[in-house]
This record gives structure tokens, C-alpha cells and sequence, in this order.
């Protein structure tokens, strides 16, 4: 099953599929009515904690990732995620971050591809 990853700011495509918006937070200056997603799973994002730790520079990237799957690990929304997975011929995992390489919407596709 493809997935895809992409920045909630950049344009929508048919292609996308069903758009799921993992981001804790949501995104600035994207309007709810305009953004188009098919589910916001806010729980499955790291945690507040551990998002202020890597975005404050205390941790390499590393270091957050061994962090966040070790909060994946017991957290329901992963299930909730994995199931929508499967129901959907193309998902699309949509995330806030500037850093289109380093950051946990990559991590969470890196699982759900495992």
C-alpha cells in the first residue's frame, strides 16, 4: 500500500489519497476548513515534552527518534494509524515541520512500512 509524506502546506493532489494530519498542534495559518485532511491523529505525534526537548536543540535526531519509537510503543493512535493504513489504498501523512527530512512524520512511516 503507498504512502506518502508531505508538508500540510503544500497544495493538494488527487494523488494524495486519504490525508491524515499527525501534528500535536495545528498548523499555522492553515485554515480547518481549508486544509482537507480525512483525520487528525494529534495523539500519535510525539509528546510535548519530547517535541520542546528536539526543537530546543538538547538531542540529535537520533536521539529523538530512539526517544519517540519508544513512545510509540505503548500508544493506542499507532493502532488507530495502522488500521486506517490498511482500509486505504493511499494514505498521505501530513506534518507542519520545515525540516522535510528529519522529523516524526518520516519515523511513522518508516513503522507502518515494518
Amino acid at each position: 500500500m503507498p504512502i506518502a509524506l508531505k508538508r500540510i502546506y503544500e497544495p493538494i493532489e488527487s494523488k494524495d489519497g486519504y490525508r491524515i494530519l499527525v501534528d500535536r498542534l495545528w498548523p499555522r495559518g492553515i485554515k480547518k476548513e481549508e486544509a482537507h485532511i480525512d483525520a487528525w491523529l494529534k495523539e500519535v505525534a510525539p509528546s510535548t515534552e519530547l517535541r520542546k526537548w528536539f526543537h530546543n536543540g538538547e538531542g540529535s535526531f537520533a536521539d529523538f527518534k530512539k526517544k519517540y519509537l519508544a513512545e510509540l510503543k505503548d500508544n493506542p493512535a499507532l493502532k488507530e494509524l495502522r488500521t486506517l493504513f490498511k482500509e486505504h489504498k493511499k494514505i498521505t501523512l501530513l506534518y507542519a515541520a520545515k525540516d522535510e527530512k528529519n522529523n516524526h512524520a518520516q519515523i511513522l512511516a518508516g513503522v507502518l512500512k515494518s
